[in-house]
């Protein structure tokens, strides 16, 4: 025989492993959804789609879907990655059961979207409440409220579905909507509420921000106690969010706001009145001053009428980067932006780096299409909402997941290609030993101690009752 000059070594494959499991760090999911009862609720609220003779449970096969998604998949059919390890997985339901299901309830798309979003806001009360002070509502109050960030994306489609049509940006496909919970710097986000559109749906379309903001508070622990919201919790977003509608409702509902604002002749007028001293620098993403960018509030230099009282006005002006053009509203080759907020007090500063800081919710929209919205798979327009829930579904799954198991580690930031490369994809061995089933992970992965830790953690939280 031949000596092997490859690099690697010379290996004989075949297919006659037995007992092992690819994807044995995803258990990290499966306790996540454990410890937060989803399964126990998704089958309670999925009751009504369960036939008197199935086989599947429909939470079940929602959960498994989730799980799929969460790992990577991107169809339906990627749930085979989970049906081939029983072990780990238990029963999972064949393509035809899934799909019958999914036309199942897209058949009545408005209860089964609701019945899902109740098991989710249950499931998320139990999850904020066992993360203790490391949830995202934890001492909550005016000055340091709940942040939900607002922000449509576009998504292709690539063949022709129900509802598809042309973008703006020349494409063609869907224009959701979607509403994430912001976690701060140390952590991602969680989304609240997602709303399918038709590619041809405006950005600063007042009445679909309006639903989707009352779908996201009812996704709100405390909302679901019958508790006040107010300004405890703020609607961040960018300017398509900039309508009198919009701030009106906000206005109303008495919540807090930051959204970005169109500047007009009006608004370019009074910043050209403004003194040289009226400028305050701008804050870093660390809180220090920035070289090259100032704000200032002109908002008792400008006449609002029709617009609601306590709105305040506020500029922005800095050096754009190299290579950026200019607009007619720029002056003296400076970038002139405008946002708006009802918070009363506050730094001129920290109130400009909290709205810049909306710049999360991009991340999160990317870390929504690494799950599974990147292409939407069905062709019925109910189908692909019920399948924008399931992404929504994997996205929060895994935000949980991190907020629960890594509260002082910094994988509570991974992002999920990260959390796959070094701890879902991490193999194991199914053993059976005293009437028991172990997983043997590999002891010999790179990131072992932090995947065990963090096992520990979720163990270490008490069952839903």
């Amino acid at each position: 025989m031949g000596k092997s000059t490859s690099l690697y070594p010379s290996l004989s494959v075949d297919s006659a492993g037995t007992g092992v499991s690819s994807h044995a760090g995803s258990v990290l999911l499966l306790r996540t959804i454990e410890k937060t009862g989803l399964t126990t609720t998704m089958s309670n609220a999925l009751a009504p789609w369960r036939k008197p003779t199935a086989a599947h449970d429909p939470g079940k096969i929602i959960a498994d879907l989730t799980m799929a998604l969460a790992l990577g998949g991107d169809c339906l059919a990627d749930i085979a990655l989970l049906r081939e390890e029983p072990a780990v997985f238990g029963r999972v339901a064949s393509d035809p059961t899934v799909s019958r299901l999914i036309a199942a309830l897209a058949a009545d798309a408005p209860k089964a979207l609701a019945a899902i979003n109740s098991a989710r806001s249950t499931a998320r009360r139990i999850a904020w409440s066992a993360a203790g002070e490391h949830a995202p509502d934890h001492e909550i109050d005016a000055e340091h409220p709940l942040i939900i960030d607002l922000d449509a994306t576009l998504v292709t489609a690539h063949s022709e579905k129900e509802k598809a049509a042309a973008t703006y940006k020349r494409g063609f496909g869907f224009h959701p909507l979607c509403a994430f919970v912001d976690h701060g710097p140390d952590g991602t986000g969680e989304p609240l509420a997602m709303m399918l559109r038709p590619g041809n749906a405006g950005s600063n379309t007042a009445a679909d921000h309006i639903e989707l903001i009352r779908q996201a508070l009812r996704q709100l622990p405390f909302t679901a106690k019958g508790g006040r919201v107010g300004r405890k919790v703020l609607i961040r977003t960018d300017g398509a969010g900039g309508t009198h509608a919009l701030i009106d409702h906000l206005t109303r509902q008495k919540l807090s706001y930051s959204i970005g604002f169109g500047l007009t002749d009006t608004i370019v007028a009074a910043i050209d009145t403004l003194p040289e001293q009226a400028w305050i620098p701008a804050y870093n993403a660390d809180g220090q001053p920035r070289d090259g960018a100032w704000v200032a509030e002109v908002t008792g230099l400008l006449e609002l009428p029709g617009w609601p009282g306590g709105m305040r006005v506020i500029a922005r002006r800095e050096r754009p980067h190299p290579g950026a053009q200019l607009r007619f509203t720029d002056r003296d080759g400076l970038r002139l932006t405008a946002f708006v907020t009802n918070t009363e007090g506050g730094q001129l500063p920290d109130l400009e780096l909290r709205h810049r800081r909306r710049a999360r919710c991009e991340d999160r929209i990317r870390i929504t299409k690494d799950t599974g919205l990147e292409n939407l798979p069905l062709h019925g327009f109910d189908q692909n909402r019920i399948w924008l829930t399931l992404v929504t579904l994997a996205v929060e799954v895994t935000a949980w997941m991190q907020m629960l198991a890594f509260a002082d580690h910094d994988a509570k930031r991974w992002e999920p290609k990260r959390l796959r490369l070094r701890l879902f994809s991490i193999a194991g061995r199914i053993a059976r030993h005293a009437r028991k089933v172990h997983l043997r992970l590999s002891t010999h992965a790179p990131w072992i101690e932090v995947l065990i830790t963090a096992l520990a953690r979720l163990d270490a939280i008490p069952d839903p009752t």
